[in-house]
């Protein structure tokens, strides 16, 4: 099986790639090959799995099927700018989110022409797509009305995927990722980033910065999960879809002030102590249109896994970040 993963120099393109390498398989096959993409060249690994990288833009025209031109048979999309950028920069989110998930479509189609062509194309889209009015808790039919033009965008990838799949072109599946925390590294432009922020900085000795009221109410999952997401949907049988290609993923909803208790539970008061309140209206308006909770129940019902609660979740961050140790 060959392997494309776009988007592989970010944090969970990262992990993704370290899973699969590990592994050597993908659903009982095994990994012949395993080619790299971002829009700064991806490190190599070490592996013996032959591997090539590139440094690549999916947004500009022609860099698509470059990219899939040796006919991958499995394709994880992850390259996209995230929610703060895309809102503060509406052309370059367009561009990037929009634009580059139609070009690989686009590019896919074509080479299809050519010689039959149908790979499985796991695109990553975001709990963003929901907007008002939001029920306390958001089922699987619920409608698109995003808040943010990050939303939109994920949006209209979903409808993508989920035509293209219908005609036949891919085999695709679209999963909602829940934010990911906790986010390691760091700080990003994303609006959510905070959710990590105030968990990953006073683990390390340093001051967070809350921007938004304890209140707040979120959805959650972590990396590893995240990473089990994406090679459960590379993996499993899409018949079981059927034409709704796209899935809300299993997270944990909690509020700020139930992250803030959980990272005192696992690392005492001074952790707490380290985190400042300081209002950010921005970053609190596009919160307050995010829906808050989930039915992930169809997923789960696929197979898909998440934690369950953020006491795991900041468990995971000090064992696959801080070596099972925190300062």
């Amino acid at each position: 099986m060959k392997v494309l993963v776009i988007g592989a120099a970010g944090m969970v393109g990262r992990k993704l790639v370290a899973a699969l390498l590990a592994a050597g398989t993908v659903g009982g096959q095994a990994i012949t090959g395993l080619a790299l993409a971002d829009v700064i060249a991806p490190e190599v690994p070490a592996t013996t799995i032959p591997v090539t990288t590139q440094a690549a833009d999916l947004s500009m025209p022609g860099v698509a099927g470059q990219l899939i031109a040796g006919r991958p048979d499995l394709i994880f999309h992850l390259a996209a700018i995230v929610s703060g950028e895309a809102e503060a920069d509406f052309e370059k989110g367009y561009r990037i989110n929009l634009d580059g998930t139609r070009y690989l479509l686009e590019a896919i189609r074509l080479a299809g022409q050519a010689a039959p062509y149908r790979p499985r194309l796991v695109f990553t889209s975001s709990i963003a797509v929901f907007g008002e009015p939001l029920p306390d808790v958001i089922g699987d039919t619920h409608e698109h009305t995003p808040l943010t033009s990050y939303g939109t965008q994920k949006a209209i990838g979903e409808l993508l995927l989920a035509d293209y799949s219908r005609r036949g072109f891919v085999d695709g599946v679209g999963i909602r990722l829940p934010t990911i925390a906790v986010r390691p590294g760091k700080p990003n432009k994303a609006a959510s980033g905070f959710f990590s922020g105030i968990i990953r900085e006073p683990l390390a000795g340093h001051e967070a910065l809350l921007p938004v009221a304890e209140t707040v109410r979120h959805w959650f999952a972590s990396p590893r999960a995240a990473v089990g997401f994406l090679l459960h949907a590379a993996a499993m049988d899409t018949a079981a879809l059927g034409n709704q290609r796209n899935l809300t993923m299993p997270g944990l909803a909690a509020t700020v002030g139930e992250q803030i208790a959980a990272l005192e539970r696992v690392a005492g008061p001074k952790a707490t102590a380290l985190i400042r309140r300081q209002p950010d209206e921005t970053i609190a308006r596009i919160v307050a249109g995010w829906p808050q909770a989930f039915d992930a129940s169809r997923a789960r019902g696929l197979g898909f896994v998440g934690e369950t609660s953020f006491d795991e979740i900041i468990r995971i961050h000090i064992e696959d970040e801080l070596g099972g140790a925190i300062s």
